[in-house]
């Protein structure tokens, strides 16, 4: 949105200054709002009061601060100020209004008439001080956030979901929903109750607009409103990623799709043991690692997610272990030690969660950390890992060592010695590794390769690899930015795939 700075330049030029630094500045500010000053524009062959009066029609908001001169009056007795008022008014704009001072007799006759005339049709704020002129501003502005439903402070889930109506929702599935929660939780509406009075018992509507968790739960296409709420599994030979990738899916759909999907996707790549009618009618089945245990990592991590996160939930098998990324970072309550233990239910999308729970996809006490870790020690397997990893939650389900892992091991060390071509990899494979997944900051490079503080090579390595066009910096524009990260190219891709071909020779 454009704001339009209307005041006397001469009075009021350090206060100018000060409030375009502050809104070209501020992290949140930046993002909605440009504004108009007349001293930025360029020599141009139009008269100055045209100028000013255009850059009115074509602005949002007009920010008005009035002081004690007048200002310059053109021929019909009125300053620039005082037209640029006239027309916001005229032209309906939002108009914000600042009276610096409170001593109204010292003002010019003329300004003391426009703070009265603004004071008749709309709320002023006095200030004294360019800080307090700040602080008014951003309150105002944050104000209008608000009202236009560009802010939002309830939890993502609950937030109308935008562009999104009725008609986007599908009716079987909420159908199909009540009878579902009916039969598991003895849901307590009837099963003929129309879809929209489901959905608002539910707290799924926002003014009888779809939030994002009606979509996402019950939306014909949920990824065309949030694209990335989609889930992607991959199935690997081996130990790390790497391609060619033998399956990879990308599934789309409500949560409750996605997560039967990727349960079937993973129940379908790993070994299940199949027993004999010796003890009983019914054929005894087990999988390598228990269905409950890889039901509740994809679960969790679909209803837990940060759907503002631009990553995707990643469901990764491979030789060894079963990996689940999940966007985002517990809550401020929670630590990796904690989820371990008996602990409080913070679910990240409460309105999500609800119909989750009420399908008896999950339950409502957190115990479904310590529910994979019983089962998975009842099953023989390791512990699941638990870890914060570059913005994501991973859990990670290791399978048994199998009988002739000592062998293959054996094996391994015995072919890499037969290898004395082979040395320990350069910094420059060891960064390329690390970003296969995902982007990481130089920090983040640095931890995983052990140091304990970015060094002098690692930086020197990175500039090297970013001339090679072989890793990328995601903000280009902004290379020293905090928030930099590097991710892999496409030529760094098939580097690393080629130095693996040629069994780790550069």
């Amino acid at each position: 949105m454009k704001i339009f700075i209307s005041s006397v330049q001469k009075e009021f030029a350090m206060e100018r200054k000060a409030l375009t630094g502050y809104l070209s500045g501020d992290p949140m500010l930046h993002r909605f709002f440009e504004y108009f000053l007349f001293e930025d524009q360029p020599a141009a062959d139009q008269r100055p009061d045209q100028c000013y009066l255009d850059e009115v029609d074509r602005c949002d908001i007009y920010l008005g601060i009035f002081g004690t001169d007048y200002g310059w009056e053109d021929a019909e007795g009125l300053s620039p100020t005082h037209r640029e008022f006239n027309r916001a008014t005229e032209k309906g704009k939002s108009r914000l209004i600042y009276v610096k001072g409170a001593d109204d007799s010292v003002r010019h006759p003329k300004m003391r008439a426009l703070i009265y005339d603004a004071a008749s049709t709309l709320v002023r704020r006095r200030v004294n001080s360019s800080e307090e002129l700040i602080a008014a501003v951003y309150a105002s502005l944050v104000r209008i956030l608000e009202e236009r439903e560009l802010l939002r402070f309830g939890p993502f889930d609950a937030t109308f979901c935008r562009n999104a109506s009725f008609e986007n929702l599908d009716e079987e599935k909420i159908t199909r929903f009540l009878v579902l929660a009916r039969r598991g939780r003895n849901f307590p509406l009837a099963g003929d109750t129309p879809p929209r009075e489901v959905l608002e018992h539910l707290n799924l509507l926002d003014k009888g607009r779809p939030t994002n968790a009606a979509i996402l739960l019950f939306g014909k296409q949920p990824q065309r409103f949030l694209i990335t709420s989609e889930v992607k599994c991959a199935h690997f030979h081996g130990y790390e990623v790497e391609k060619p990738i033998p399956s990879y899916q990308v599934y789309k759909g409500t949560v409750f799709q996605l997560v039967d999907q990727a349960k079937d996707f993973v129940l379908s790549k790993i070994d299940l043991w199949v027993g004999t009618r010796a003890e009983s009618t019914q054929v005894p089945t087990k999988y390598e690692i228990p269905q409950e245990v890889v039901a509740e990592a994809i679960v969790n991590a679909i209803v837990h997610r940060d759907y503002t996160s631009n990553a995707s939930v990643q469901v990764m098998l491979f030789k060894d272990r079963l990996e689940v990324w999940n966007p985002g970072t517990l809550p401020p309550t929670l630590t990796l030690e904690k989820l371990r233990e008996p602990h409080a239910s913070v679910p990240h999308n409460p309105l999500i969660a609800e119909p989750m729970y009420l399908t008896k996809y999950i339950e409502r006490m957190e115990t479904g950390i310590r529910d994979m870790i019983r089962r998975c020690k009842n099953a023989g397997l390791p512990e699941p890992e638990i870890r914060l990893d570059g913005g994501c939650f991973v859990l990670t389900i290791r399978g048994k060592k199998s009988e002739s892992g000592d062998q293959d091991e054996a094996q391994v060390k015995a072919q890499v010695e037969q290898q004395p071509e082979s040395q320990p990899e350069s910094m420059e494979i060891r960064v390329l590794r690390q970003l296969v997944l995902n982007p990481k900051s130089k920090a983040q490079l640095s931890e995983a390769m052990g140091q304990k503080a970015i060094s002098g090579q690692l930086n020197k390595v990175i500039r090297v690899l970013v001339a090679d066009h072989t890793i990328e910096p995601t903000i280009p524009d902004k290379p020293t930015s905090r928030l930099q990260t590097y991710r892999l190219t496409e030529n760094g891709r098939r580097l690393l795939q080629q130095f693996d071909k040629n069994g780790g020779r550069e």
